[in-house]
């Protein structure tokens, strides 16, 4: 029988994809209709999706009692780079609205067995860290176990993206032994996790634990074996526009492309475009490179973030274009089957609001699978 699950803030349902083929989606919800149509092109017609305000949902429209609610709430006002709104911001603040639906899930006998969060990783830190201890009373409130990690989307794919992901598991299940441990493991649990502990109640620190994820498998693909030789939906720039990016680099940066030219063989790379202070503070747009053969973090082309440029390096040759929007999607481990929206911003923004696949599954098979298996098995017995 597959392990149920909700997905909140679905966007293109990249949460199931994680999950794989042995879990069934009883209920999803978002509020964007173009990522509600990409993810209805990916999820056979998706009848389960919603179109709603998640503050609209109302908790009879929710079938069933999942094993897993999994919600990748919105992370502009919990960002680094956001305005500094926190929970309380109009976006971030769409937590509380979902938060009243799991109250009223457990107050009707249907509690969610797990419920996993996934945010920026500036979520532990936002508010001096108010915000990641509100949404630890959350889930003591409800009498869960719970505790997070931070996971680097880098363990699994050519893709710089750490993500905070917080999992509580319901008070009256069982936690396999093995699946916590007496204290942090720096690979998942960096210092401001740790030091965001310390701003937690007396209750809520007594139902924190320390998940125990075993060392993934080394990654065995780079950014270049991801790259399109015939890119979909972009050009190649110009001599002249790639001339442009060059010039916007810092003599640092243009040191990392001649050092890219003595290579054998072609060299790929990638640029974002950002505003940096020059040696007399006047700010400038520079164009920042990296051939670590690790795609920077995708972002959303919108609030000013620029979209991620690829640089092709071969001899003296050096090209230059915008990462397309298949390689987006790999990057972002979908298959090449996904189906993807035909305007580039709309393709694009879906990968960089996304979470990734692969880190969906390893939290799976590290945490999810093993609880659930050995309480059924508690229940048969």
């Amino acid at each position: 029988m597959p392990h149920t699950f909700y997905d909140f803030f679905a966007g293109g349902g990249m949460a199931g994809f994680g999950l794989g083929s042995d879990w069934r989606c009883l209920f999803a919800n978002d509020i964007d209709p173009k990522k509600a149509a990409s993810y209805r092109a990916n999820h056979d017609g998706g009848k389960e999706l919603l179109l709603k305000d998640v503050s609209q949902v109302t908790v009879d429209e929710l079938p069933g009692s999942p094993d897993l609610v999994w919600a990748s709430f919105p992370c502009q006002d919990l960002s680094l780079a956001g305005n500094g709104a926190g929970l309380a911001g109009k976006r971030s603040g769409m937590f509380k609205p979902f938060w009243k639906l799991m109250r009223s899930l457990h107050a009707g006998g249907r509690g969610p067995r797990i419920i996993a969060l996934e945010n920026v990783y500036g979520a532990i830190t936002s508010n001096g860290g108010r915000d990641f201890a509100t949404l630890c009373a959350a889930f003591s409130g409800l009498g869960y176990r719970f505790g997070a990690v931070v996971v680097d989307a880098v363990h699994f794919l050519p893709q710089s993206r750490p993500r905070f992901f917080m999992v509580g598991i319901r008070g009256d299940l069982t936690i396999p032994e093995g699946h916590t441990a007496d204290g942090p493991c720096a690979l998942w649990h960096p210092p401001a996790l740790v030091e965001g502990c310390n701003l937690l109640s007396r209750t809520a620190a007594s139902r924190w634990r320390w998940w125990n994820l075993p060392t993934p498998p080394a990654r065995n693909t780079n950014l270049a074996s991801l790259i399109e030789d015939k890119p979909t939906g972009v050009k190649w720039h110009t001599k002249a526009e790639t001339k442009y990016l060059l010039d916007m680099m810092t003599d640092h940066n243009r040191k990392k492309v001649d050092a890219a030219k003595q290579c054998k063989g072609r060299v790929v790379g990638t640029i974002y475009r950002r505003t940096r202070a020059d040696a007399n503070g006047v700010k400038r747009q520079r164009a920042e490179v990296r051939f670590d053969q690790i795609a920077g973090c995708l972002r959303t082309p919108a609030g000013g973030s620029s979209r991620q440029t690829i640089m092709l390096v071969d001899g003296k040759k050096v090209r230059s274009r915008l990462l397309s929007t298949r390689e987006a999607a790999s990057l972002m481990g979908l298959p090449d089957t996904y189906v993807l929206p035909e305007r580039y911003n709309d393709a694009y923004k879906l990968a960089g609001d996304g979470v990734a696949a692969p880190v969906v599954r390893h939290l799976a098979e590290a945490i999810f699978e093993p609880i659930l298996k050995r309480n059924r098995l508690a229940l048969v017995a």
